[in-house]
């Protein structure tokens, strides 16, 4: 059983060793007592480029392979934000389908992950960088965090079917179409976040949760990691989801001119929803 547990393969969801252990550049991968810290750390505000996504998919990949050691997992952000999503500055020079092969590595390695991992949003999550988090098991966060999800105004395709792991019908739709900010405490209020802690309390809150975890059965944690994964799956299958319909319409839509202008826009503060805070 437990080899069948550790060695899963699944959708979206790399197989063995994504890169060398020792050649990230934007992700940091430190273990102590059992618990690994993932901290993105691409500056200014950790924005997603096919590196970082790489990166990612590295980390939570190391992890899975050190489950003898490793029984807990944190992310987190460096800085000032958690991740504020996709890198408009450099998507429009990456191709579109090794980013999206990463992206589905990156966000499936961290919800595939064999240990429960701890969200410890420290700042912005923004489009993708909102996914990521609510991809975590378990979410904390400090009083500074804010969620939105802008991809319609920049031209892309929202991810609804992410959005409903923690989110109903109602609240992922206003999320997704309107595009507003979202408060730490409004996604208290949600059930989405267990916690919101100054900002100095915040890792500390998630070493303390990581620790629980930890001091538990191994192997039996983790089984009940994948067994969580594949009762959620049988309800809402999110990936699949994504695959067939989302990651389509985001091929089709950021390919027009209008979406290319959009993202230029919105990377730049201009045009109509220049002056809207996100």
């Amino acid at each position: 059983m437990e080899r069948a547990v550790s060695g899963l393969v699944t959708p979206g969801r790399p197989s063995g060793k994504v890169a060398g252990l020792s050649d990230r550049e934007f992700v940091r991968l430190d273990v102590e007592d059992s618990i690994a810290h993932v901290t993105l750390d691409r500056p200014p505000v950790n924005a997603l480029s096919i590196g970082l996504y790489r990166d990612i998919a590295s980390a939570f990949g190391e992890i899975d392979e050190r489950t003898d050691e490793i029984h807990a997992a944190i992310l987190t952000g460096a800085g000032r934000a958690f991740c504020a999503g996709r890198d408009l500055k450099v998507a429009g020079t990456e191709d579109p389908d090794e980013r999206a092969k990463w992206v589905k590595a990156a966000l499936g390695s961290i919800y595939h992950c064999a240990v429960p991992v701890v969200g410890a949003v420290n700042g912005a999550a923004v489009g993708a960088g909102l996914v990521a988090a609510i991809s975590c098991d378990i979410l904390v966060a400090s009083e500074n965090a804010f969620f939105v999800m802008p991809e319609i105004d920049a031209g892309g395709n929202p991810s609804i079917a992410a959005l409903l792991r923690g989110l109903n019908q109602f609240q992922a739709r206003s999320l997704a179409f309107l595009g507003e900010r979202h408060t730490a405490e409004d996604f208290y209020r949600m059930g989405i976040v267990r916690a919101v802690l100054p900002p100095e309390e915040l890792l500390p809150e998630a070493r303390r949760l990581a620790g629980i975890l930890a001091a538990k059965d191994p192997l039996t944690l983790r089984m009940a990691k994948w067994s969580a994964n594949e009762v959620e799956a049988l309800f809402s299958n999110f990936e699949q989801a994504y695959r067939a319909i989302e990651s389509r319409v985001s091929a089709v839509t950021m390919k027009t001119e209008a979406s290319r202008a959009a993202a230029r826009d919105f990377a730049d503060k201009r045009g109509p929803l220049a002056k809207r805070q996100y």
